[in-house]
């Protein structure tokens, strides 16, 4: 038990420290001046790319399970950066739309920090972890359908904050 507790610590030390290096990562970028060296160069390897569109590629650099943030950057045919997006918001919440695809949800938010299966609903939940102004750690939830299209959305207190708040 305590092994599991200070792995738990050293991981959420780790990520608070990653987390802290994003804001100086994107403020050293700039959209069409900086190139795909850069953003490889400080954000590492991307956790997926997609295609965008007119030959844009989106990166996408996964700040989940444990961090509230998930960031889009895209890199143009040229290989200049054109966009850089934290995606993990209400305004891109509110894209999310019931009959949306699943892959259309995953493009939109990034890897999920959970995926959740309710047999006896027959519903699939993926749950993000986001920050709502000024700091209030907080899970969005989009439900999904057996034929992996969204049912409906939702917004709750993060429960494992509220756990440590007890403490």
């Amino acid at each position: 038990m305590l092994i599991k507790k200070l792995g738990r610590a050293a991981l959420m030390l780790a990520l608070t420290v990653l987390a802290a290096c994003d804001p100086q990562r994107v403020r050293e970028l700039e959209e069409g001046v900086s190139t795909e060296a850069d953003v490889r160069q400080r954000f590492g390897a991307p956790e997926n790319i997609w295609d965008g569109a007119g030959g844009e590629r989106i990166f996408e650099y996964n700040r989940q399970p444990s961090g509230h943030q998930n960031f889009m950057i895209g890199i143009g045919p040229d290989g200049k950066m054109t966009s850089l997006r934290q995606v993990l918001n209400p305004r891109t919440f509110a894209q999310v739309q019931p009959g949306m695809a699943m892959e259309e949800v995953r493009r939109l938010l990034g890897k999920p920090m959970k995926k959740t299966p309710y047999a006896l609903k027959n519903e699939i939940a993926w749950d993000w972890r986001y920050l709502e102004p000024p700091n209030t750690s907080m899970v969005f939830t989009v439900w999904f359908n057996p034929d992996y299209r969204v049912l409906r959305t939702s917004s709750a207190p993060d429960p494992e904050a509220l756990e440590h708040r007890g403490r």
